[in-house]
This record gives structure tokens, sequence and C-alpha cells, in this order.
């Protein structure tokens, strides 16, 4: 990637996986738009973020119409930023937990002209436990993602192919900061912020 070229880059992965405290912590370094399903989703349907919403998998306000357009609020929003070019780089975050999802978002880049490129975030077993139990008892958490959540999700993530070469994995039990100068060493991100 060039560095001048601007670029979508979507963190994603299942519940706990760190996307969104490293998409949070990129956002404030480079100063970039940062769109996350979980608040988007909330404020459509007219929540503060902090709402919990403990829904059944599918339903309430987790239902596939809520978030079909809960990930198209986020394509739109992307799209506005850069074709009025306020920045050259924007985050999105979420699960795109399908080939189908990120692939919208690669058609988005390519209508665009943009680089698009996929951080996916994963942790062990165990450090996603531990981050649910934080979760739970944290009272400004936004999302509602929770063990069972996690272990649905295990059946139901689609993982990404081999065959989708704009994607990077990412080891989210590592420091936020060393994460980041890896990205930027690869060049998906600049050296200095």
């Amino acid at each position: 990637m060039k560095l001048h070229q601007a670029m979508i880059l979507v963190f994603f992965g299942m519940t706990a996986s760190g996307k969104s405290t490293l998409a949070q912590v990129c956002a404030i370094k480079y100063s970039a738009p940062h769109y996350n399903t979980d608040r988007v989703r909330k404020e459509m349907a007219g929540l503060s973020v902090t709402t919990p919403r403990p829904d059944a998998i599918g339903r309430g306000i987790y239902s596939h119409e809520l978030s079909t357009k809960t990930y198209d609020t986020l394509l739109q929003r992307a799209e506005t930023d850069l074709r009025e070019r306020k920045k050259n780089l924007v985050l999105l975050d979420g699960s795109y937990s399908t080939l189908a999802e990120r692939e919208r978002v690669r058609l988005l880049a390519g209508r665009l002209g943009v680089d698009v490129h996929f951080l996916y975030c994963w942790c062990s077993e165990e450090e996603t436990r531990r981050r649910l139990q934080l979760r739970a008892e944290d009272p400004t958490a936004v999302s509602d993602g929770r063990w069972e959540i996690y272990l649905h999700q295990l059946h139901t993530f689609e993982q990404p192919l081999a065959d989708e070469i704009d994607v990077l994995r990412c080891n989210t039990e590592a420091k936020p900061e060393e994460l980041l100068a890896q990205l930027a060493q690869a060049g998906l991100l600049p050296l200095n912020a």
C-alpha cells in the first residue's frame, strides 16, 4: 500500500477477540474515524451504548434485519468519509463473520478506488474467557458478547480463506501498540503517526 492511498482497515473476529480494543488504539493514534458495530447497533435501536442487551442469538437488536442495517450503516459512513476525503484511513470494527460481509467491504473499496485490508483478531480460548468475565463485570461495556455467543461462533464463524489475500492474522494477546507497530512495518499504517 502507498501510504498516501486511502484505505479501509477492518478489524474483525469472534467476540472478545480484541478487535475493538485494537481498533480504538489505532483510531486514537492515527486520528481515524472508527465505526463499531456494537455502538452503531445500539444507536440505531435508540439505546445508550452501555445499555446491556443480552438478547438471544439472532433476536432483538441482534436480529438478521438489524444486523444487516448495522453493517450497511458502517459501509455508508466509510463511503461518506472517503468520498469527501475527510480522512484517508477509515476503521471498521465488527465480527464480519461471513465471507459475504467481507466481500461487501471489498466491493465498496473497489468502487471508491481505495485499498482495503482485514485484520483477523484472535486470542486463546482461555484469554477469551478472561476477557468475557471482565466484560460481564464492567458497567461501561458496550459489547453484549458473552460465552454462549463465543460457543455459537465456534460453529458459525466463517474463518478467513487462503484466497483472502488481504487478510492478516493478529494475535491480540500482544500489546496493541506492538501490534500497530507491526502493521506499520508491514506497510499498512504510516510509520509515524
